[in-house]
């Protein structure tokens, strides 16, 4: 599938790259640093980290930082809760930014079916600003706990995918390692929000 051009950075510009990118994810052990993980390059700088509710002490709420020394908070990603979810066939999580003032901006939904263990439940992402003109302007294919999904735009271009060299698929039953691939201009940031997000709807190492 071909790839989308000149894409509007969702989190910022800076994690927009021209040419496709690979980055590996390792997770963190909670008893050690409380879960998350880190996302690193293939020269093992630390582009990202994601900090799940074991640092935070905050159930339903994570934080993507930037892999820099300062470790800036660049997304704080939350579950909507309530009587309205409650009543909804969907669970909804936010993605904000931080602006200078500290003051948060909402730059992505995305909806979880009640039953996301079901695998061919379709996860739809919206953005703002919104991207195309549907009601959704990504959508997740395939199934995460399996290190073998994407994300997908709503002209069905494969915009970043998650995956497993088969190496460290028989060295690592675990799945602790895994790489994505990120498609040329598409916000690194962004997808490493979404993939947080999954990360803790499944059980894993983001998640209490």
């Amino acid at each position: 599938m071909g790839t989308r051009a000149n894409t509007i950075p969702i989190i910022n510009k800076t994690y927009c790259s021209s040419s496709q990118v690979v980055l590996v994810v390792r997770r963190r052990p909670h008893v050690t640093s409380g879960g998350g993980f880190v996302v690193t390059d293939c020269n093992q700088k630390v582009i990202f980290r994601v900090d799940g509710c074991g640092i935070l002490g905050t159930k339903d709420e994570l934080i993507l930082r930037d892999g820099d020394g300062n470790g800036d908070a660049l997304l704080l990603i939350r579950r909507k809760g309530g009587m309205v979810e409650a009543l909804s066939m969907y669970k909804k999580w936010k993605g904000y930014t931080f602006d200078y003032e500290g003051s948060q901006k909402l730059v992505f939904s995305l909806k979880e079916p009640n039953s996301c263990l079901v695998r061919n439940n379709a996860m739809k992402i919206s953005t703002e600003p919104r991207v195309s003109n549907k009601d959704w302007d990504f959508t997740i294919k395939g199934y995460f706990p399996d290190r073998d999904c994407s994300i997908i735009d709503t002209k069905g271009n494969i915009v970043a995918q998650v995956g497993v060299k088969k190496e460290v698929k028989e060295l690592m039953a675990s799945k602790d390692l895994y790489h994505v691939v990120v498609k040329p201009g598409i916000d690194q940031a962004f997808v490493f929000g979404i993939i947080a997000t999954l990360d803790y709807i499944y059980g894993e190492s983001t998640r209490c």
